[in-house]
């Protein structure tokens, strides 16, 4: 398998087909890779409609005759059970294939998941994204990989038709590290975001020619350019959920307790997504972070 001049014959199972998963699948079928696709709170009814190659009812026969499983689900108990459960791939996928892992788990899953995996002869990459709904659409998302080297640069090409940012940290665990650290930023970046506006728009700037002007400068970031006008605007379209996010802190604040941190900031904005989430807005997007300033 993976012969450079047959790339796209590489069969690919995919499992996940979320917010991000869904469009990441989509450009792996239109660059021609050979796709079976699985999801667990789809019906494969619903599925086939969605043009995406072959749709399958189970995880087991998704995974069956592919060279590689990639998987983008919402949590590390999701990724156990779809990998090792009673109807799990592990149970089809033959020796050398590949499983690359999208999800955002702990560090030290990964870790167990890759352990696991090896059993088996299968090679395990924990391969964390960010990048949001933009950049899975567009194929510009950030990967954040950590694993067998050799087995990743055997998926490169596929790795690049999903992101255009791709980086190898070393062992296993070690892109679920980066991205723990990436998930911090963001915290920062959305909350900062929130109060700034509630400073302008108390102050009754125009607020769109605000954003513009502090676009390039010092204080831009990828909140402000992407997600500021839907806080102006009070409208949050699902790019990330903020559940998500918050079980990203639970995941980043336990390696820092470990490591003796106290990462102050971060359990303050945690406290005000827990807060939003007991308000019923856990499955908005992250920008809702908007409406604790309210």
């Amino acid at each position: 398998m993976f012969s450079s001049s047959k790339f796209n014959e590489t069969k690919i199972g995919f499992i996940g087909l979320g917010a991000i998963g869904k469009p990441m699948a989509k450009n792996l079928h239109i660059a021609g890779f050979i796709l079976k696709v699985y999801n667990r709170t789809i019906d494969i009814n619903d599925l086939e409609p969605m043009n995406i190659s072959q749709a399958c009812s189970s995880p087991i026969e998704v995974a069956s005759d592919i060279d590689v499983l990639a998987i983008c689900l919402p949590d590390e108990k999701a990724v156990e059970e779809v990998i090792f459960g009673d109807k799990g791939a592990i149970n089809s996928l033959a020796e050398r294939n590949i499983i690359v892992d999208f999800s955002t788990i702990s560090p030290d899953s990964a870790k167990s998941f890759s352990s696991r995996c090896k059993q088996y002869n299968i090679d395990y990459i924990d391969a964390p994204v960010t990048g949001g709904t933009e950049g899975a659409i567009n194929g510009s998302l950030s990967i954040l990989l950590g694993g067998n080297y050799l087995a990743v640069e055997k998926i490169r090409p596929i790795l690049s038709i999903l992101g255009n940012n791709i980086h190898f940290f070393g062992e296993s665990g070690s892109g679920q590290k980066v991205k723990a650290v990436n998930q911090v930023l963001v915290a920062g970046a959305y909350a900062s975001l929130a109060e700034a506006i509630v400073l302008a728009q108390s102050l009754e700037l125009p607020m769109e020619q605000v954003i513009s002007s502090l676009s390039k400068g010092a204080g831009s970031s990828w909140a402000l350019k992407n997600r500021s006008i839907s806080m102006i605007n009070d409208y949050y379209p699902l790019g990330f959920k903020l559940s998500l996010h918050n079980k990203d802190l639970d995941i980043a604040l336990k390696v820092a307790n470990r490591l003796g941190l106290d990462l102050a900031i971060t359990k303050q904005i945690k406290l005000k997504e827990e807060e939003l989430i007991s308000l019923g807005y856990g499955d908005h997007d992250l920008s809702v972070l908007r409406k604790s300033f309210d």
